[in-house]
């Protein structure tokens, strides 16, 4: 293991000194929207007023993006890693909360169990790989689809504007709604049978030694993306 943790670091040496020109340039990234909005862009904003040479090439999507065929520099990903095509890096792990707004739930009461879901308004997020609805996760592996929705979207934002509003019920990463949930504008329910967390990886495919302006980056986002 020790072998291969230090390969891994050597592709991220050169040998020459940092200069400007080493340290501008293109980079482009692939993030799913929602992070990219909430954590992604300040960490990005804050990167590039310090470094204006660099070119940042962001690309949103919740759908698959192929880094290896898209050229993409370094990819964020919330899930498994298991492509030998990439080096990843751990960053955080993601809770997923089922969440409402205070008003629905002084107007229809809070679900003791996930069986009540079938009972009360719910919004639904659409995978946009198979225009389906993601499925609710819980404890034990378990899953619930809603089957009637009040709203609808493959737009997280949109979601989570709905939800604000008391529309319903919903599932959402944690990175969403932290501020929400600390302004008590959302209320945090079915806590016992929250899913195990998600990885929140970094990663970018093996091609070999890292120019140092993606090496930067790279590096940046470690710094500001990780949970100690």
């Amino acid at each position: 293991a020790k072998e291969r943790l230090r390969a891994v670091d050597e592709l991220f040496q050169t040998s020459a000194p940092n200069s400007g020109n080493e340290l501008q340039g293109r980079v482009r990234i692939a993030a799913p929207v929602g992070f990219g909005h909430k954590c992604l862009m300040p960490a990005l904003m804050e990167l590039s007023t310090v470094h204006p040479q660099l070119d940042i090439d962001l690309t949103l999507s919740d759908e698959r993006v192929d880094v290896v065929d898209e050229k993409i520099d370094i990819g964020i990903r919330i899930g498994f890693m298991r492509d030998s095509r990439f080096i990843a890096r751990q960053l955080a792990k993601i809770n997923m909360y089922v969440v409402a707004s205070p008003e629905l739930i002084n107007r229809v009461g809070t679900p003791a169990s996930t069986d009540d879901l079938n009972h009360l308004p719910v919004t639904g997020l659409v995978d946009r790989n198979t225009g389906k609805l993601w499925p609710w996760v819980f404890s034990m592996d378990r899953q619930w689809t809603p089957s009637i929705t009040r709203f609808r979207s493959a737009d997280a934002e949109a979601e989570l504007m709905a939800i604000q509003n008391g529309l319903g019920f919903a599932q959402t990463p944690d990175f969403l709604v932290q501020d929400l949930l600390r302004q008590e504008k959302l209320v945090r329910v079915l806590e016992e049978v929250e899913p195990v967390p998600w990885d929140l990886y970094i990663y970018r495919p093996q091609r070999g030694p890292v120019p140092q302006r993606i090496r930067l980056v790279f590096d940046h986002l470690v710094s500001r993306l990780s949970v100690r």
